[in-house]
């Protein structure tokens, strides 16, 4: 059963643009639990290298966005458009506490919806 709210999440949106299908929407969760375990390691390393850095971000601001998690879609949104004004030759730097506040975001609501699956998982099932 789909939960009511999540911390950080837009369930009811997001359930909605999947054409009102909870089951479509528990699916894209475990694949953004699952997708994105690592992300936060494969996004240390691409830090300066900008291309690569708004690849990482990019992914996750789309897959969050995805599952309503409203937050994390709009911090990485923000760093994603500063990089790509930095490739485009307009910026000179990445403030850190826009880097902090995307790991910050990405945290939570990687745990968040980690969190959910696991309560969702019937007794006895494998998780």
């Amino acid at each position: 059963m789909v939960p009511d709210s999540l911390d950080g999440f837009d369930v009811s949106a997001a359930v909605g643009r999947m054409l009102n299908q909870p089951t479509l929407w528990w699916q894209a969760v475990g694949l953004f639990v699952a997708h994105f375990a690592d992300w936060e390691a494969a996004w240390r390393d691409s830090i300066g290298d900008d291309p690569l850095e708004r690849k990482q971000v990019h992914a996750l601001r789309s897959a969050a966005a995805n599952v309503g998690a409203h937050e994390i879609a709009a911090s990485a949104g923000v760093l994603e458009a500063c990089l790509l004004a930095r490739l485009a030759g307009g910026t000179d730097g990445i403030p850190e506490a826009m880097r902090a506040r995307l790991l910050t975001d990405f945290r939570h609501a990687w745990q968040v919806a980690a969190d959910a699956l696991e309560r969702s998982q019937p007794e006895g099932m494998p998780r």
